[in-house]
């Protein structure tokens, strides 16, 4: 059983990480701590700017490095990840032992690619492709790895609220609020 007292979001990007996590965090009194932010602090660019000018390697170097950070306190947190913070399996198996409870948020491929229309937030191309076009081929690779992290799946199709109640419930259910 992982220690309960944090709970680390997974999913592919659009899928909600940061407005559930945010929405958690604030109902459980816990900090939210988002995987993006903190390595567009420590590059010092956002991650569209940084995966541009030194590729996806240096970006999942700079992610490992990130979450291996995040993850060495101790302290309750919601952590929203990057949706590829999966590929790499020392991220998985830190994930796995210091992330608590572990959440895949899963959103349907259509309602993904119609969040990015309407919000890509400068999100970068993954594939060198439209990144709505490039999603439903990544989701597809990455889906496997979510399942196998994931202690549950919570479908996000609700509002972020129902989503975000869900999730709040589940760690009440676990014994940990």
């Amino acid at each position: 059983m992982p220690d309960l007292h944090r709970l680390t979001l997974i999913g592919f990007r659009a899928c909600g990480k940061s407005t559930v996590g945010r929405l958690v965090a604030a109902r459980l009194a816990w900090p939210f701590v988002d995987a993006d932010s903190e390595i567009e602090h420590q590059v010092g660019m956002s991650i569209a700017a940084f995966f541009k000018a030194q590729g996806e390697a240096a970006f999942r170097d700079a992610e490992q490095t990130a979450i291996a950070r995040i993850l060495a306190s101790d302290a309750p947190m919601v952590l929203a990840t990057g949706g590829g913070v999966v590929l790499r399996p020392a991220n998985r198996q830190l994930i796995a032992a210091r992330g608590g409870l572990v959440a895949y948020l899963e959103a349907p491929v259509a309602v993904i690619q119609e969040r990015l229309r309407h919000h890509l937030g400068g999100r970068p191309s993954l594939t060198g492709s439209n990144p709505i076009d490039e999603a439903p081929a990544l989701i597809a690779q990455r889906e496997p790895l979510y399942r196998e992290l994931a202690h549950c799946t919570v479908e996000t199709r609700p509002s972020a609220g129902e989503v975000a109640e869900c999730l709040v419930n589940e760690l009440a259910t676990r014994a940990v609020i």
